[in-house]
C-alpha cells in the first residue's frame, strides 16, 4: 500500500492554472502507481483554467463547492455547473476550461491515466 497524508501531499503547478493549488495524492512524485495518477485541486473564487485539451483523458468529481466546466470538441462548445459529487469525463482531445463562478473556494478530484 502506498498512503500519502493530505499534509504531506506534494504540490504541482500545471501551466494556465489561475487561483488554483493542485496537490498530487497517488501517482507520480506522491508514490508508485502502474495506470493512473490521482490529484486534488482547490478552486478559489473567480479561479480557472484556460480552455486546453490534451490527448488523455479526464475525470473529476466536485468534492465540495461548484464548479463550471466548459468543453469543446469538433468545434461545439457546451457548458456544465458541477455541484458537490457530480462528476464528469474529458474525452481526450476535447478541450476543457474549469471556472468558479461562485464566492466559495471548490474542492475537485482529478483522475488520469499515466502518460
Amino acid at each position: 500500500m502506498n498512503l500519502t497524508r493530505i499534509q504531506e501531499a506534494p504540490a504541482y503547478y500545471p501551466p494556465n492554472h489561475t487561483d488554483m493549488r493542485c496537490l498530487r495524492l497517488q501517482g507520480k512524485e506522491a508514490g508508485p502507481s502502474d495506470t493512473l495518477w490521482l490529484g486534488m485541486s482547490q478552486l478559489l473564487p473567480g479561479g480557472e483554467t484556460s480552455l486546453d485539451g490534451s490527448e488523455i483523458e479526464k475525470h473529476y468529481v466536485v468534492v465540495e463547492g461548484e464548479v463550471t466546466i466548459r468543453t469543446e470538441l469538433d468545434g461545439v462548445i457546451s457548458e456544465e455547473r458541477l455541484a458537490r459529487l457530480d462528476s464528469c469525463r474529458i474525452a481526450p482531445g476535447e478541450k476543457r476550461q474549469l471556472i468558479n463562478r461562485t464566492n466559495l473556494p471548490a474542492i475537485i478530484l482529478l483522475a488520469m491515466p499515466l502518460a
